[in-house]
């Protein structure tokens, strides 16, 4: 299959240098890289040293001498500029889910500390991916406040403690308006925590510039940092010394290795840490992370849009992500009858994508591998099967 169009584009992509830097397999259309990213080759043989040098031959040692300790603000400096935060913001660590959980009720805590008019609602994305639900629900009931679902845009009154969303729905692939929503909340005096799960890596953020409260994303999908790699957590500057975090551990303790029974937290983001880092997954993700050296995310942004419009092009199912750039995140998902059968015909002819019940096909576009000639092949073979 050749299109010219596909073939002027790819000549003309500043990103298809970065496609080298991946393990994949040239028979095979990737587009299942907004649940799992690809390996990066080098990934493996730093591991390699990880595991026989820093652990085989370090053993304890590495926590100081491999940088094991700090691993966790460090990486997060490392995923900063890729969402828009300043340093010492970010700390890596932990599942996306705990971090929700972290960040929801530390929102919580800060606007009941405000005073003024009694706040006792939670708002929470409709169309949240469910485990944000439920542990949003948790939090509310710990909290004394009641979880209201919230259609992003939708007006934010003065009883919202704090606002929930999902930056880019996980099954629409539509991207919610991060500087509105967040001023809106302010302006009804509400924090907010953004999911950035299938935004981070995609997409331009802008948590600093748009003065985000919170933010939690996991690292396995446009971050390509491994399947269960560790999730981060924002912290906008001035909410650090007030952060009080519902899972305060040794690892965020002002003196960790004083073992006092009482807890004084640490300063800065390092509050957001809880126990012992999970150092292999942890290090994996750093090394995974040099895929984006000299990348720049308004690039990244710009190929992911002509990806998904020339895919769209080539396809003739109904179409559930937005076609407004504005509303679009970095995938595509088609409405179609027996789409689990019909996804599973797609892998068996090398077109990964995945499918969300009851008809939803996905199909993650990521801009540092995934070419046009990729996009229009899998356009073509969805076509074949389909037929």
């Amino acid at each position: 299959m050749s299109d010219t169009k596909a073939a002027a584009l790819d000549a003309a992509d500043e990103l298809a240098k970065c496609r080298e830097l991946f393990a994949l397999d040239e028979s095979v259309v990737y587009l299942d890289g907004n649940s799992l990213g690809a390996l990066p080759r080098h990934v493996p043989a730093r591991m390699q040293d990880v595991i026989a040098r820093e652990w085989g031959q370090l053993r304890i040692r590495s926590w100081e001498e491999s940088g094991w300790w700090t691993a966790p603000e460090r990486i997060g400096d490392r995923i900063a500029p890729i969402v828009g935060a300043a340093s010492g913001t970010t700390v890596v660590g932990d599942s996306t889910s705990v971090n929700v959980f972290k960040a929801l009720v530390a929102a919580i805590r800060i606007a009941d500390a405000t005073g003024g008019p009694v706040r006792d609602e939670v708002l929470v994305d409709a169309t949240t991916f469910p485990t944000d639900g439920y542990v949003a629900a948790s939090a509310a009931r710990m909290t004394g406040k009641r979880m209201v679902p919230y259609t992003p845009g939708d007006p934010i009154g003065p009883r919202t403690a704090a606002v929930l969303v999902n930056h880019v729905d996980y099954r629409s692939g539509r991207l919610h308006d991060l500087p509105g929503i967040t001023a809106a909340a302010h302006e009804a005096g509400a924090l907010t925590v953004w999911d950035l799960c299938h935004s981070a890596g995609a997409l331009p953020v802008g948590l600093g510039a748009h003065g985000v409260d919170f933010a939690v994303g996991c690292t396995y999908k446009y971050l390509n940092g491994g399947p269960g790699s560790p999730a981060f957590l924002y912290i906008r500057p001035d909410h650090q010394p007030s952060f009080d975090s519902p899972l305060p551990g040794w690892n965020s303790h002002a003196d960790p290795f004083g073992m006092t029974p009482d807890f004084s937290p640490g300063d800065g983001a390092v509050r957001g840490r809880v126990g012992t880092p999970d150092i292999l997954s942890m290090l994996t993700l750093e090394s995974a992370l040099d895929v984006w050296d000299g990348v720049s995310i308004e690039a990244v942004r710009a190929k992911s849009l002509a990806l998904t419009d020339f895919f769209l092009e080539h396809v003739s199912l109904e179409t559930v992500t937005p076609l407004a750039h504005a509303e679009r995140g970095s995938q595509v998902s088609l409405r179609c009858a027996d789409a689990g059968a019909v996804m599973k015909e797609l892998i068996a002819r090398g077109v990964v994508g995945d499918f969300r019940q009851p008809d939803i096909l996905r199909f993650g576009f990521t801009p540092l591998y995934v070419g046009f000639a990729d996009a229009e092949r899998a356009a073509a073979v969805l076509g074949e099967v389909l037929a």
